[in-house]
């Protein structure tokens, strides 16, 4: 099994339950832009998982994801763990520690902990391997297909809501 099929196997475990999206990076410096754009997708998708576009200030958005109370809290981030660009890959929070490297100051492992004292969720990052993140950048071919691949996941996972 490749290691993709192993991360939607995790994730497809999420199908009809509360979750709650979080794209975390920085438009304008190439692949950071990842998790803001499949925020984008997703909403255009009208998948049924809420969804924040965080930028490069998740701390900015404590309160209001422990408002919401998710039972599950997805946080995508480009996520240097040394692979080939474009891998993607599933940490548990306790999974990230100095090797794993975020690209904004502040460790998506305190944003997490912080949540995580007032409210009692599974916690999964989504990390992709990034290509390229200087400013004024486009996404780079590995990280656009990684995009593509993990928007048409969750979208299935978390379809639009019935209308009845």
């Amino acid at each position: 099994m490749c290691a993709d099929e192993q991360l939607f196997e995790q994730l497809d475990n999420l199908r009809g339950s509360k979750t709650l999206i979080v794209g975390i990076g920085q438009m304008l410096k190439g692949d950071d832009a990842l998790g803001p754009l499949i925020c984008q997708q997703l909403r255009q998708a009208k998948v049924s998982a809420e969804l924040i576009d965080a930028g490069t200030t998740p701390e900015n958005y404590i309160q209001p994801i422990i408002k919401k109370a998710p039972q599950n809290l997805l946080v995508i981030d480009a996520i240097d763990f040394g692979a080939p660009a474009g891998t993607i890959r599933i940490f548990k929070p306790e999974q990230l520690n100095s090797s794993v490297i975020s690209t904004h100051t502040l460790s998506p492992r305190v944003f997490v902990d912080m949540v995580q004292k007032e409210i009692k969720m599974q916690v999964f990052f989504i990390g992709i391997q990034p290509a390229k993140l200087q400013l004024g950048q486009s996404l780079s071919a590995p990280v656009s297909r990684a995009v593509q691949s993990l928007v048409n996941y969750l979208s299935k996972i978390f379809p639009p809501p019935e209308i009845t």
